[in-house]
């Protein structure tokens, strides 16, 4: 299953043209281009399943909106030409989650943890305190690296709140965020092996999100807090 060159142009036009005037006389243009994509998220859901288990069910609904949310944004043009979603993990044994995005010239993938709630950020940065050798021996992993190369995310400026500003991973524990990015040509988007790409490259992340899990589902003690 390939993603079809007909999305990207559509995606290219929508870029130059986003008023609702131009969507709507081209809105058959748009439904062929969702469709494929929910197609090859389909196809991408079926290969994820062998080696994960997911909570998200399809494809359509793994897709997020093409409409754009004028309400708390400075953009105000009515549409986002992109395709973009994202994959949950099994809760609430499975942490983390895969994400994408498909627009001309900006296709990536993302996956980690983008916003984890006071709780599990807490959990994660006791963790990073106390394990910080096996952290650094998770990051510096060569697939990891090879792929996504180095942890991304939103940071304190100083330090977080009960840990030190000495403390010898002081880097890590500015993160609020946990974050891994790949990003693909569109070349690559189009190509007959873009899926096999991508389901390649979130099995990489797995050791992370398998850690993760680990430090989400227990206590200091290894005990279950499920």
């Amino acid at each position: 299953m390939m993603i079809k060159k007909y999305t990207l142009d559509f995606l290219k036009a929508l870029a130059s043209n986003n008023n609702r005037e131009w969507f709507q006389e081209n809105k058959e243009r748009y439904l062929a281009s969702q469709e494929n994509m929910i197609e090859w998220l389909d196809t991408l859901l079926a290969q994820l399943s062998k080696h994960d288990q997911l909570k998200t069910a399809n494809g359509k609904e793994a897709l997020y909106r093409i409409y754009n949310d004028v309400r708390f944004s400075k953009d105000k043009a009515p549409y986002n030409p992109r395709f973009a979603g994202n994959i949950k993990r099994l809760k609430p044994f499975l942490r983390g989650g895969y994400y994408f995005w498909i627009k001309p010239g900006a296709s990536r993938i993302g996956c980690g943890f983008t916003y984890p709630n006071a709780e599990d950020l807490l959990r994660i940065r006791q963790d990073i305190a106390i394990n910080y050798e096996d952290w650094h021996m998770l990051l510096k992993n060569k697939k990891l690296k090879n792929t996504f190369g180095t942890l991304q995310g939103e940071t304190v400026k100083t330090k977080p709140k009960g840990f030190s500003k000495d403390h010898v991973a002081i880097d890590l524990l500015r993160h609020k965020q946990f974050w891994f990015e790949k990003s693909y040509s569109d070349k690559e988007v189009l190509s007959k092996d873009f899926l096999k790409m991508v389901n390649n490259d979130f099995k990489v992340i797995r050791p992370f999100f398998d850690y993760m899990t680990e430090i989400l589902t227990t206590n200091s003690n290894g005990e279950s807090i499920l």
